[in-house]
């Protein structure tokens, strides 16, 4: 009977629209689609994690409950044809415009971030470094009593990112099983702060395999094939956030410090300065295989706009976890 008068009450597309959770005024849409925006600048850059800024910006805990509302039930409306039913149960409307703030940046800052990483890149990973060295700050302080269990579980995230960004990328299969796998792991790695999707298919040796097929979508190859990844990326994205949803709710403190210990294992990656031990060119562009960590070798201007950026990005995140704990 209460589901009959819900279906009644749900008359438009309209309402439809607006009876699932999301932002409630204007400045919360703005701000939503600003967290995509990073989000989705982040997902394009080998090495830094759009989980990471979902768990900065506060919304990551929102995300997970916003896929798992994708359930079957859901897909038996669809199939049922009660499409206006099924989409209400979802969180569509916090989906849409986080997805379009991470679509916008993907098509729009891909290739700015791309040129910055190949042409200024320490500059670059030195605004990341105060950014992830801040949400560390930040999150930890969200774990409560750290001494014991928190803290293995802490050491056991820091070591397990800090053996991943330091994996070697390998030669692999191009058949669909394995572009399928790739799909499922990179996004699994995706919604993981700490972990990046594009770095883990970089280890994959399917980055370029992918972003090439992408410049091109509608060669019937190249079709088929972002069809079978994202058919992984769905899966694994479906599948993966309810395990990790159900880590919150059983163990929410010993996730959060196992999430604290990824992006604090990440730091090797994200560190500024470095030097390249061993690479490869494909289609004229340098793609790193072995690399190691250094000291900035000389004191000049350019070190200290390195030291700058690691400054702004630190604070920008602590103001922004202030004004959040205000509000």
């Amino acid at each position: 009977m209460l589901e009959n008068m819900n279906n009644k009450r749900i008359m438009n597309w309209k309402d439809v629209f607006f009876a699932t959770p999301g932002p409630k005024t204007a400045k919360e849409t703005i701000i939503l689609i600003i967290k995509g925006l990073c989000m989705g600048t982040a997902d394009v850059i080998p090495g830094v994690s759009g989980g990471t800024i979902a768990l900065i910006m506060g919304i990551y805990e929102d995300l997970l409950l916003a896929i798992n509302s994708i359930d079957i039930s859901m897909v038996k409306k669809l199939l049922r044809g009660n499409i206006k039913d099924a989409l209400s149960k979802v969180h569509l409307r916090f989906l849409f415009f986080l997805l379009m703030g991470i679509g916008i940046a993907i098509l729009s800052l891909a290739r700015i971030m791309n040129y910055l990483i190949h042409n200024q890149a320490v500059l670059t990973w030195s605004l990341f470094f105060g950014l992830i060295a801040a949400s560390i700050f930040v999150v930890g302080k969200k774990v409560k009593n750290w001494p014991g269990s928190p803290a293995i579980s802490f050491l056991a995230g820091g070591t397990a990112a800090w053996f991943i960004v330091g994996l070697i990328p390998v030669s692999t299969p191009e058949e669909f099983w394995f572009i399928f796998l790739s799909g499922f792991i990179a996004i699994c790695a995706m919604i993981l702060p700490g972990l990046s999707g594009a770095f883990l298919l970089l280890i994959l040796g399917k980055y370029e395999f992918i972003t090439g097929a992408l410049k091109n979508p509608f060669i019937f190859n190249n079709l088929a094939i972002i069809i079978v990844f994202c058919s992984g990326c769905v899966v694994g994205l479906l599948g993966f956030s309810r395990i990790l949803n159900y880590l919150f709710k059983k163990w929410h403190t010993l996730t959060l410090a196992f999430l604290t210990g990824l992006m604090a294992g990440s730091m090797r990656k994200i560190w500024p300065w470095k030097e390249s031990l061993e690479g490869v060119m494909i289609r004229g562009k340098y793609y790193v295989l072995r690399e190691q960590n250094i000291l900035p070798k000389e004191f000049n201007a350019k070190l200290l706009l390195a030291i700058g950026l690691i400054i702004i990005g630190f604070v920008v995140v602590v103001v922004l976890e202030q004004l959040s704990r205000n509000k």
